[in-house]
């Protein structure tokens, strides 16, 4: 297929348009115009490239690319290596970042709802990220952590806000430790997300909400996953999934 084709596709799919983001979803690098091997991974690292050129693609669809907001904008240092490495092997980059978050089918959080087996309710909050919905039956928050770090294969901090069992669950996956109030505001007796900060210990045990950081990398595995299948089923070329492991 052609890039355009490929590109047109996944903005369309994923409605980049719907979202204020922190960097540009869609196309970051282009090396060539034709897609035939795509290499899915959660973020363009240096090894992640080394990768892809390995398996001989010429295309890379990731969840973390670059040009953050906030950056330094000269090609330059770690960033200047990758792309030159990417357009040294015609390789493309394509990155989708929050609307990857929110998609109702292939996004992280409908993906990890799936993985874990919790019922989706509804999403909501900013930009819809903010997920909620129950688990299929009650459990410990200690039960519930060891289900986490076993589907997941990660290793979870776990915060206690209080001696509640957990049925209702609220979730958004990656940095989204920020979340907690709204969660908490929503009633739930757990939220799980990504990463965690120092401020979160504090607010889950004076809100009485239990918090679980399962990972940013582990709990953001699974979106770019589902979106290589979904365009290997609609398009002739190959795709494939490389992890880099990452236990933040």
């Amino acid at each position: 297929m052609q890039l355009k084709q490929l590109c047109d596709f996944c903005n369309d799919y994923l409605k980049v348009d719907d979202f204020n983001d922190y960097c540009p979803n869609g196309l970051q690098v282009e090396a060539n115009p034709v897609v035939e091997h795509i290499v899915c991974g959660v973020t363009a690292s240096q090894a992640l490239i080394e990768a892809a050129i390995d398996a001989g693609a010429d295309t890379l669809l990731v969840h973390h690319g670059y040009f953050w907001k906030g950056e330094a904008q000269p090609i330059s240092g770690i960033k200047g290596r990758r792309i030159a490495s990417l357009i040294r092997n015609n390789i493309n980059l394509l990155a989708y970042h929050l609307p990857l978050d929110a998609h109702p089918e292939v996004g992280n959080n409908v993906q990890l709802a799936q993985r874990m087996g919790w019922r989706l309710a509804r999403s909501g909050g900013e930009q819809g990220l903010l997920f909620e919905g129950s688990l299929p039956g009650r459990l410990s928050l200690e039960d519930l952590s060891r289900q986490i770090e076993a589907r997941l294969d990660t290793r979870a901090l776990v915060i206690s806000g209080g001696d509640h069992a957990i049925e209702r669950i609220a979730w958004c996956t990656g940095a989204a430790q920020d979340f907690i109030e709204a969660a908490a505001a929503a009633g739930v007796d757990a939220f799980v997300s990504g990463e965690v900060s120092e401020p979160t210990f504090h607010l889950a045990r004076e809100m009485g909400i239990h918090y679980i950081a399962a990972g940013h990398h582990a709990t953001e595995r699974y979106g770019v996953q589902a979106l290589g299948l979904e365009i290997a089923s609609r398009f002739a070329v190959q795709q494939q999934f490389i992890d880099i492991p990452n236990p933040v």
